[in-house]
């Protein structure tokens, strides 16, 4: 009799078309479909040819019959009302225990809403964030699988065998948490990655600006930091786009519009943070930043009208102020990580999920975008101490900071003395120094709210939890507003 499929795919745009690759590669069987029907037959033609273990469907029943009980279905489609409907056009063909994985970037609530509907009707959901991009699906990507527990015994093995690993052999995929927890976790992470990719575009920029330093030179600096505790992709990477050269002999990204896309990833986490009160600043600037990159011809405007500083004649050691902004952009990606794993942690209460925070950075270690040593780092620090508050306050993190400190600040004031905008850097320093600070004036603010608007406040001299309201104007009278915390 014919070996069934292992696992089935459903959806043969290039994320998917590599991951059914792997998955062959490492010894497993994969039925694909595809709902235009041609798209089965030329990829079995051309990148799947020759590989008798990929079996093609040309309609839903036919791709369940030919999948080993209980099915593995994994969804390879637009995020949206894309994956409901195809959930729909499955479920008459399925049994109870069998199992549906959204490999897409689905916003969680959807995750959330979709593992409890299935359960009902008896069968099993995983959303797994999937993260590496076209190259990391075909060669090992990081995997972040959430949803009912039940079904990560159906796929571990799968995952863990297509997954990326790190230096030592660790499989770049673990169970993240019940229901929505792995979307989350890939959310989180796209979110951190806008922060990166922000932070690096600053440094460039700086050196382009300030030290007047071309396409070359930087390439040399990115390669040169890519031997230290920046090591990571989008160092690497950021490295090699520097070094390439258009038709003309020119730097190519000399030449590329500066307007930046994005498809909403970072913006889910930035929402996140706000129903949440988690001040996730520096994502947050990350994603306005690319916002106001979108209005070029705006800035072209403005430009010519809000003339303000110009980036002086720069004086100083150039070598010295290169090794400053390394620095600076250590500090600020510090800062980063730790408020996307305050937004973690804080989600976890939320949504009753039991993060393993120190095995959610052994995930991003390989195959991701924001791979990189410094994970390596944060695993040790949660490690040692599993009920870390904040990663400000890991001994280690604690020793580069205060290293950091003085580069960070002359890089963040020569900016604003040259009018050269560092919204990501900047943001991140103002987040250490409130972090740290033991008074902020928030007191005043909350006089301003009991002024208005009978909002009450707590007292230094009194015991937590107890609120008072004063008639500011002797006008206002003595009914104080419900007090409550979003």
């Amino acid at each position: 009799m014919e070996k069934k499929a292992d696992i089935g795919l459903m959806g043969l745009a290039v994320m998917g078309q590599n991951l059914v690759l792997n998955m062959n590669d490492k010894g497993f069987t994969v039925a694909v479909f595809n709902r235009t029907v041609s798209k089965v037959d030329e990829f079995l033609a051309d990148a799947a040819k020759g590989r008798p273990t990929i079996l093609g469907a040309r309609s839903i029943p036919e791709f369940v019959s030919l999948l080993e009980r209980p099915r593995r279905i994994m969804l390879m489609v637009k995020a949206g009302s894309a994956v409901d409907e195809f959930i729909e056009l499955l479920l008459p063909h399925l049994e109870p225990g069998d199992l549906i994985i959204d490999g897409g970037n689905s916003h969680f609530p959807d995750t959330i809403r979709r593992t409890k509907y299935l359960a009902e009707k008896g069968f099993l959901y995983v959303g797994t964030g999937v993260s590496g991009g076209e190259e990391g699906a075909r060669t090992g990507p990081a995997m972040m699988p959430g949803g009912n527990p039940k079904a990560w015994p159906l796929v571990k093995k799968i995952f863990q065998a297509i997954c990326a690993k790190t230096p030592e052999g660790e499989p770049c995929c673990d169970w993240i948490g019940e229901d929505g927890a792995g979307h989350y976790v890939k959310m989180v992470h796209n979110g951190i990655e806008y922060g990166d990719m922000q932070l690096i575009c600053e440094a460039y920029d700086l050196m382009s600006r300030l030290l007047k330093m071309k396409a070359p030179a930087m390439h040399k600096v990115f390669a040169q930091w890519m031997k230290g505790d920046l090591n990571s992709y989008l160092i690497e990477i950021t490295r090699d786009i520097l070094a390439v050269k258009d038709e003309d002999k020119k730097p190519l990204v000399d030449k590329i519009l500066d307007t930046a896309g994005q498809k909403g990833t970072g913006k889910w986490t930035v929402i996140s943070s706000v129903d949440m009160g988690i001040p996730i600043t520096l994502m947050g600037e990350a994603v306005y930043s690319r916002c106001l990159s979108a209005l070029k011809e705006e800035r072209v405007a403005a430009s010519k009208v809000l003339k303000g500083v110009q980036p002086k004649k720069f004086t100083g050691e150039t070598e010295k102020f290169i090794e400053d902004i390394r620095l600076a952009l250590l500090a600020s990606k510090i800062v980063s990580y730790a408020q996307g794993y305050m937004l973690m942690r804080e989600a976890a209460k939320e949504y009753k999920w039991n993060l393993n925070y120190g095995g959610i950075a052994l995930v991003w270690r390989g195959g991701c975008i924001i791979r990189s040593v410094f994970l390596g780092r944060i695993k040790d620090a949660f490690t040692k101490n599993k009920k870390l508050n904040n990663l400000l306050l890991d001994d280690y993190f604690c020793k580069v900071l205060k290293k950091c400190e003085p580069s960070w600040r002359r890089v963040v004031a020569a900016a604003v003395q040259n009018g050269i905008p560092m919204p990501a850097f900047s943001t991140a320093l103002a987040f250490y120094d409130g972090y740290r600070s033991e008074r902020l004036p928030a007191n005043l603010l909350q006089a301003q709210r009991d002024y208005f608007g009978a909002h009450t406040y707590e007292r230094v001299d009194k015991s937590r939890g107890k609120f008072f309201h004063t008639n500011w104007t002797g006008t206002g009278g003595n009914v104080s507003a419900s007090t409550y915390t979003v």
